[in-house]
């Protein structure tokens, strides 16, 4: 390479890596954010590494999008200017770049400019990967403005090559709802509890309401208790309640899993209207409700949280 031309290339890359630590460093008001901070934050276990905005994200203009997009091609243009300055091969320079990230995560951190994140740091090494091989693919053109084109051009390829597979990983190890079933269609429900699979339609606050699924009741007695089991299983519940208008307004509703109490309600505290519940489970086992007086509980269903290759 000729000595202006190597200059030129010194330049830019110094002028990049200096605009690229104002970001790091002092961008989005790290300076004064800093000054409330008393508490290091760091991710040490690669989690979200894979996450990268979808392009309607990209088209909403979000801030934490266009940053979190960032991460990833604003590195490219290391992994082309880098190769050009000094011979290294990949193995090697990837292992120096990501080095020399995780330093500047750490300094981040101590400084309280920032935080230590491992995903922010694989994401940089990413784009810098992507950029070497933009650059390996470049080199073998013919001439200089040729090798310029087809680097750029691989640039992009290999950013949206890179992109889709992050896609298709974070689709891989992200948990999505299943379909809607309704709660008493599981098989091993209590036995010697009743489950309310009666459909009728009544009146709350002047509405006119139909079940479509189930309807939960004390059916005449003081107190009843349903009782259903899942296999330890990440779920969301979701349900209706309220006193029909035609009751005296009294009752209470409690559901449980695995013993500890997540929704607890009384008349005194409901309006004489309908009302909604959506209820997130990690892991449950057991799942109670517990219905007392005149209250009424439909459209108790779940959808299960599970990976799409499940």
């Amino acid at each position: 390479m000729e000595t202006k031309q190597r200059k030129v290339i010194m330049t830019i890359t110094i002028l990049y890596t200096l605009f690229i630590l104002y970001f790091l460093f002092l961008a989005f008001g790290r300076i004064e954010t800093s000054a409330r901070i008393t508490d290091y934050t760091f991710i040490i276990i690669p989690n979200e590494f894979y996450y990268f905005p979808s392009m309607s994200d990209l088209l909403h203009f979000s801030l934490m999008d266009v940053v979190g997009f960032g991460n990833f091609a604003a590195f490219i243009p290391f992994g082309i200017l880098i190769p050009m300055l000094y011979r290294t091969g990949f193995v090697r320079f990837i292992t120096l770049f990501f080095l020399s990230i995780i330093v500047i995560e750490l300094i981040q951190m101590v400084t309280f400019l920032g935080s230590f994140d491992i995903n922010d740091a694989i994401q940089n090494t990413l784009g810098a990967a992507a950029g070497y091989g933009a650059y390996t693919i470049g080199s073998h053109a013919k001439n200089t403005w040729r090798k310029f084109f087809v680097t750029g051009i691989s640039s992009v390829l290999l950013l949206l090559a890179i992109w889709g597979f992050c896609e298709l990983l974070e689709k891989a190890f992200t948990k999505a709802e299943g379909p809607l079933v309704a709660l008493n269609e599981l098989e091993d429900h209590t036995k010697n509890t009743a489950w309310g699979a009666g459909k009728h339609s009544f009146q709350i606050g002047g509405q006119q309401i139909t079940p479509q699924l189930n309807v939960y009741s004390s059916e005449g007695k003081e107190v009843e208790t349903y009782t259903y089991h899942f296999e330890d299983e990440e779920i969301v519940l979701y349900g209706n309640y309220g006193i029909p208008d035609e009751a005296d307004f009294e009752g209470e509703i409690t559901i449980s899993a695995d013993g500890n109490e997540v929704l607890s309600t009384s008349a005194q505290y409901q309006m004489h209207q309908p009302d909604v519940f959506e209820i997130p489970f990690q892991k449950i086992k057991e799942l109670k409700i517990t219905i007392e007086g005149n209250e009424k509980l439909w459209d108790v269903s779940f959808k299960k949280m599970d990976y799409f290759w499940n």
